[in-house]
């Protein structure tokens, strides 16, 4: 009979900023402060809080570029093949070794900023003929003002669904490979075998310059385009 292999001697490890944690949080408040203006029809708070989150994308798109390991776009975007071989094994109970978004994780993150982003812009455009009009609906005809318009709601029926999808896959996680994905993003640390290596978290200043200029162009983006 084979001997057993000894157990990994295990540490807690810093994968995820206070910049990425930060990001991702105050994208859940106010995409809920989004949807219940809307419905309130306090329209002035609702444009508010879209520019609000357009400047905190910008930012997050800053950050993927120049930001800590675990935040850049080239360390979690894999190939579409590499996502599906992960999704594969959802069900294969095993060790989370994943230092930060696991393949499918990933792809996830890029369509939930790209739906946000979507939704952010043709918020800027969006006219419904009475007077919630977007700082820049003057600038298109209004065929394609109505269009940008119908587009904000798809995108937002879209949005909604992979929001589901992503707390489905957060709970799969759990109770299928024993991976608790939520408590990271609260506490920043997970932890993983000894003989993986501890990501590069980019300092402080850098995520406050890159929010400085995110916030400037969604206010340029807003105000004057």
């Amino acid at each position: 009979m084979a001997a057993e292999q000894p157990a990994p001697i295990m540490r807690s490890v810093s994968v995820w900023d206070a910049p990425t944690r930060l990001f991702h949080w105050l994208a859940v408040v106010l995409v809920a402060a989004a949807y219940i203006t809307a419905r309130l029809n306090w329209m002035d708070w609702h444009v508010w809080i879209g520019q609000a989150l357009l400047a905190l994308l910008l930012f997050r798109l800053l950050w993927g570029c120049f930001g800590s390991d675990t935040a850049r776009f080239r360390t979690f975007v894999t190939s579409p093949a590499a996502a599906w071989q992960h999704l594969r094994h959802l069900t294969r109970r095993e060790p989370d070794v994943q230092v930060g978004h696991n393949p499918a994780g990933g792809w996830m993150v890029l369509l939930l900023l790209a739906l946000l982003l979507g939704e952010t812009l043709t918020g800027l455009y969006v006219n419904n003929d009475v007077a919630d009009n977007g700082p820049l609906t003057a600038w298109v005809p209004a065929p394609i003002a109505n269009a940008i318009t119908a587009l904000h709601g798809l995108l937002w029926d879209a949005l909604v669904a992979c929001i589901a999808l992503h707390v489905l896959a957060i709970a799969l996680y759990a109770a299928l490979k024993g991976h608790n994905l939520l408590r990271p993003m609260f506490t920043g640390r997970k932890r993983l075998p000894a003989g993986i290596a501890s990501p590069r978290l980019a300092p402080p200043a850098r995520a406050l310059l890159m929010l400085a200029i995110g916030a400037t162009a969604a206010a340029l983006i807003a105000n004057f385009l």
